[in-house]
């Protein structure tokens, strides 16, 4: 069985570019990216659209090329309902790439030239087909990889959702392995630094955090004309036991690493993103054996001293034990109900990049550098560019609802915040 053990998604507006029309969710076991178009008012709200679909996940994780087609085709229609119904955002569209990892598969649905790769023993693997004209004229062998570099036309995508109300989504499903790095990127990346670079990046970082961030750099380097978003994300295997009877040892496997969290006082900002997630196996585990007949001699039964009665002390002995199981209940309770507490509020910070974050928990670390938050959004907007009103309304950390967190990340991507 396999699962997700490292993950990180990032996203930079780029050298060039005002606003970030790129959106992404990375929330495993799925993963998305999706690059708007139509400008700074379009583009942006399509995107989030898409991912916004994406949000639920999926009903049905037995069909997961169905379930992602069906969430792309629904994505689609609210788009494209939206681009008719206001006049500003006419005309937009997104592209979109998504990603389940199943117990033994990857899942993908995909339109337009955004893309999913794997790299695996060194060796990367392009796992989608991009839908722009140039793509189409290789296809067709009318024109060669180094023409369709300085294409004229190398930015025209011929499908996308939103422009139409049907949209025909590609999905397939690549047989997984342990070790295995699938990467999710905009064409903010791959047009910018080539599939190599992006293979001996991967290769030259095993810590996925820097590998994203060198991926996003590498591509500001060489002039950073697009957003930029990165998605990455590790496999690991995960063994576990046939059933009760079973004498095979099952892998333990660890709560999530975060990598660098704030300060323990509530910070101005958290001093590191928790974009990067880690969730190694324990080594080791207990293995059961049978173990040889031994000749015992016959056991003689005790005899209760005078003055003492054995069934009293069993009694006690019961009483000690239910007592203990009912405060182990009561722990876990108290454990779980803590648990969710954390896990329904959102709050608003920096990553390390300085770009605004929405983070899922609350601002704090516990002793053994265990944060109580987690990454879930991770906008182009950088804190620098922020007026005193914006930095103090947006930075105080305030304990809020995903919806009230969102909407305020969402009107300052539009320059709305007042």
């Amino acid at each position: 069985m396999l699962r997700v053990a490292e993950q990180y998604a990032g996203t930079d507006t780029g050298r060039q570019r005002r606003a970030n029309e790129d959106s992404l969710l990375a929330r495993a076991p799925l993963f998305v990216v999706a690059d708007g178009m139509g400008g700074a008012q379009a583009g942006e709200v399509a995107s989030r659209i898409a991912v916004e679909s994406f949000q639920p996940g999926l009903a049905d994780t037995s069909h997961p090329e169905l379930e992602l087609a069906a969430l792309a085709r629904a994505a689609n229609s609210r788009i494209h309902e939206l681009s008719h119904a206001n006049a500003e955002q006419a005309g937009m569209g997104t592209t979109l790439t998504a990603v389940y990892v199943g117990e033994q598969e990857v899942a993908i649905a995909h339109v337009g030239d955004s893309r999913a790769y794997c790299l695996r023993d060194g060796q990367l693997l392009r796992l989608t087909d991009d839908h722009s004209l140039v793509d189409e004229l290789m296809r067709q062998g009318r024109l060669t990889p180094e023409e369709a570099v300085e294409h004229p036309q190398r930015s025209v995508i011929t499908r996308a959702l939103g422009p139409e109300g049907m949209v025909e989504v590609d999905t397939r499903s690549f047989r997984a392995r342990a070790g295995d790095v699938y990467l999710l990127c905009s064409d903010g990346l791959t047009t910018m630094i080539s599939e190599e670079l992006i293979a001996s990046t991967l290769i030259a970082h095993p810590r996925l955090r820097d590998a994203g961030e060198a991926l996003i750099a590498a591509a500001n380097q060489a002039g950073g004309r697009d957003n930029i978003t990165v998605v990455l994300i590790r496999l690991e295997e995960v063994h576990v036991a046939d059933g009760p009877a079973s004498h095979e040892h099952a892998t333990m496997v660890g709560v999530p690493a975060v990598p660098a969290p704030p300060p323990a006082s509530i910070p101005d900002a958290p001093a590191n993103p928790t974009d990067a997630w880690a969730a190694p196996s324990t080594a080791g585990g207990v293995v059961m054996v049978d173990a040889p007949a031994i000749q015992r001699a016959p056991r003689v039964p005790r005899t209760p001293a005078p003055g003492t009665d054995a069934s009293g002390g069993r009694r006690r002995r019961i009483r000690h034990a239910g007592a203990l199981a009912f405060a182990l209940v009561v722990l876990g309770l108290l454990g779980s109900a803590a648990y969710l507490a954390v896990q329904s509020v959102y709050f608003i910070g920096t990553n390390s990049r300085g770009l605004i974050t929405l983070y899922q928990g609350l601002p704090y670390k516990l002793p053994g550098n265990l944060t109580l938050y987690s990454s879930q959004y991770v906008s182009g907007v950088s804190a620098s560019t922020l007026s005193d009103e914006q930095r103090h309304k947006l930075l105080d950390h305030s304990l809020r609802s995903e919806g009230d967190a969102g909407s305020l990340i969402h009107s300052l991507e539009l320059e709305q915040l007042e």
